[in-house]
């Protein structure tokens, strides 16, 4: 297997994007990513693109074929996959990018993600979200996401006692680093009272718990890493991907404010990278609820379980904490365009290990992490990037 390098990055800003369409957004994010690595159209051997469902949100499938077609890739026949796996689609895509580039398959592979959720009414868009539950066990009684979230928090609240104002803390610290971010949806700082004061979305989530829907695209753009100094002068080494799964309905897993899938994940990929905690800078992971940030600094091993309240409070995942999370905001505050949060996450890393993260940039980063998340923990991608 060959080492795998990203060579060129590109993300749209988030948010509700009224005037401009689908196609618009990948096109603008593929641009800046062959922007980024100096590279031609036409040196593109592939193409995986995560999308949850165009289907639902735009009326449109056949997502390869569109993309390719519009990216100007279609008289070339390059392949073009979409790959889907709900929320963690961009982080599947990123992957399947990786593996052929690897594998020795292709040479110079887009991984990307997009998608435009605001086309519809607010309730076809949790109808369209909650089919990464389980329709028949979950969906059909009622269950949407922010409820299903809601019962991991009172699970994980009993058994641990963490406090409501603890919580709070995670939707806080990442609007402080939305607000730092110039593709973020919500670049505003907000309160403790502002987050416990909001309105009531499911117990014990309120409004500023929960992530919003969002427009936007983001695509990397992968090569070996022999080759890599070809296209720029900072290549980012990808030195772990891993995905796992669990059973898709929450009242078959073993534990729910436990994500076994990103315990295991996360384990592959440190293993695979031969590194251990302390040699992680910063990570980014898939807060599309204040609690799910919570469970996965706990599943990924940053902290122990139960104390990931105190230790988000005691600002240990704040900048110049112990552990940075979501610099770019997270899906909280910079947005959460579902197929193409994963690639974002991979867009912000790069963007890290670079030294170009502006006003929240870790100092002396060198080795980052993602954590990608399908429903409400069924699929779990972990990506762990490296400066070169």
């Amino acid at each position: 297997m060959r080492d795998v390098a990203v060579i060129g990055v590109g993300c749209t800003k988030f948010g509700e994007h009224w005037e401009r369409s689908f196609r618009d957004l990948f096109v603008e994010a593929g641009a800046l990513a062959l922007e980024d690595a100096k590279l031609a159209g036409e040196k593109i051997d592939a193409m995986y693109v995560g999308n949850m469902s165009a289907g639902r949100f735009i009326e449109q499938e056949h997502i390869g074929a569109l993309i390719a077609d519009y990216a100007g890739m279609a008289s070339r026949h390059i392949p073009s996959t979409r790959v889907e796996a709900a929320c963690a689609s961009g982080g599947l895509a990123f992957r399947q990018a990786v593996i052929a580039v690897a594998s020795g398959m292709e040479d110079i592979v887009v991984a990307a993600g997009v998608e435009k959720m605001t086309d519809v009414e607010p309730g076809a868009s949790t109808d369209a979200l909650t089919g990464a539950a389980d329709r028949e066990w979950e969906g059909f009684v009622g269950a949407t996401f922010p409820g299903l979230y809601a019962m991991i928090a009172t699970d994980y609240m009993h058994k641990y006692k963490m406090t409501r104002e603890q919580l709070a803390h995670v939707a806080v610290k990442n609007h402080y680093n939305g607000a730092r971010n110039p593709i973020a949806q919500f670049p505003t700082e907000i309160t403790l009272d502002t987050v416990l004061k909001s309105t009531v979305v499911a117990e014990p989530l309120r409004l500023f718990d929960c992530s919003p829907i969002t427009d936007g695209a983001a695509a990397v753009i992968v090569a070996p890493l022999e080759r890599a100094k070809e296209f720029t002068d900072t290549p980012i080494k990808v030195l772990a991907t891993a995905q796992a799964s669990d059973s898709i309905a929450l009242h078959d897993r073993r534990d729910i404010s436990t994500l076994d899938a990103t315990v295991a994940a996360g384990q592959r990929a440190f293993r695979m990278a031969k590194l251990t905690h302390k040699d992680i800078d910063m990570v980014e992971v898939h807060d599309c609820f204040s609690i799910a940030e919570i469970c996965a600094i706990e599943d990924l091993g940053f902290c122990k379980k139960g104390t990931a309240g105190k230790f988000t409070a005691d600002g240990e995942t704040a900048l110049g904490g112990k552990i940075p999370v979501n610099t770019s905001g997270g899906l909280k505050a910079c947005g959460h365009p579902v197929g193409a949060t994963g690639i974002k996450q991979v867009y912000e890393i790069v963007q890290q290990l670079r030294g170009e993260a502006g006003k929240r940039q870790v100092d002396g980063a060198k080795i980052g992490m993602t954590h990608n998340v399908g429903g409400t923990g069924a699929t779990v991608a972990v990506h762990i990037l490296g400066r070169v």
